[in-house]
């Protein structure tokens, strides 16, 4: 597998020769984002739980967005309370297709973590693989890593703007929230303008493992790879799981992590609604008339 994705087998013979692998279980989703209870109901052995609202974000103002990174001090923290040290492989899961997990890749590799592996496949190719599970928190010794940030691309949100323009903006949400249809989270409906919409649902089989590079390849056929690539969500996580999707297929993206939810909370930012990238919503083209 890739350097970013790691096998039920390869997760067991990992554990059973090396002490030095850290599971985090990463279990969240929108409607129900605290995924603690299903942790201690039964979660892979030794898995840690990481509270991705509060342990892989920080809340502040809305115009930050949903889920602005932490800084590195506050995620430096966490880490070294989920028992991580300097040198240790870590492994990320959840039960949701690695949506959230990827999360936790992005925002360790940024923060200078060399090994974080993604279990492809997510907590179903563990339970497939026909090993157990173990139930009640797993609360482990206090590591002493040490992070740095800024190890991955990322966009402020006048950088996304630019590469709207200038190279190819990928709205990861699905096609309803792109379009503008509904939109049940956020202050506006539609999308950035000049964007375009590949879901990153679509970026995994039917059993939530990515798909090979050559089929994500294939699926970002129109990117001009010599051109800028950004990625943005509603909140900045589920634009980690295409930045990887991206990053897969031999693509250098760079994550917009304030989103949507930055975006529409700046009232002189322009919306786009429909199909098309550029279509300004009606307020819109009134107030550039």
């Amino acid at each position: 597998m890739s350097d970013i994705l790691i096998g039920a087998d390869e997760l067991a013979a990992l554990t059973a020769a090396d002490e030095r692998v850290r599971i985090l279980d990463v279990r969240w989703r929108l409607d129900r984002p605290d995924g603690r209870p299903e942790y201690l109901d039964g979660h892979i052995p030794g898995a840690v739980y990481v509270d991705l609202d509060h342990e892989l974000a920080q809340h502040g103002a809305p115009t930050d967005g949903r889920h602005p990174l932490p800084p590195i001090e506050v995620l430096q923290a966490a880490a070294r309370r989920w028992g991580i040290d300097d040198g240790d492989t870590v492994v990320v899961y959840d039960d949701l297709k690695s949506l959230s997990a990827a999360r936790a890749w992005w925002a360790l590799t940024d923060a200078g973590v060399a090994d974080v592996r993604i279990l492809d496949g997510a907590l179903r190719a563990w339970k497939a693989s026909g090993r157990p599970l173990e139930d009640g928190a797993v609360v482990p010794a206090p590591g002493s890593v040490t992070l740095t940030g800024g190890h991955l691309p990322r966009l402020t949100i006048d950088e996304a703007a630019e590469v709207a323009a200038t190279g190819t903006l990928i709205d990861v949400r699905a096609e309803e929230r792109y379009r503008g249809d509904a939109e049940p989270i956020d202050p506006r409906a539609g999308h950035i303008p000049g964007a375009i919409n590949l879901p990153t649902t679509a970026n995994v089989d039917a059993n939530g493992r990515f798909l090979s590079p050559a089929a994500l390849r294939e699926r970002f056929a129109d990117i001009d790879a010599d051109r800028p690539i950004g990625v943005y969500c509603g909140s900045g996580v589920t634009a980690s799981h295409a930045f990887v999707a991206l990053t897969l297929a031999g693509f250098a993206p760079r994550l917009y992590g304030g989103s949507w939810s930055q975006w529409s909370n700046h009232t002189d930012r322009p919306v786009a609604v429909g199909s098309q990238p550029g279509a300004l919503a009606p307020a819109e083209k009134e107030n550039q008339s």
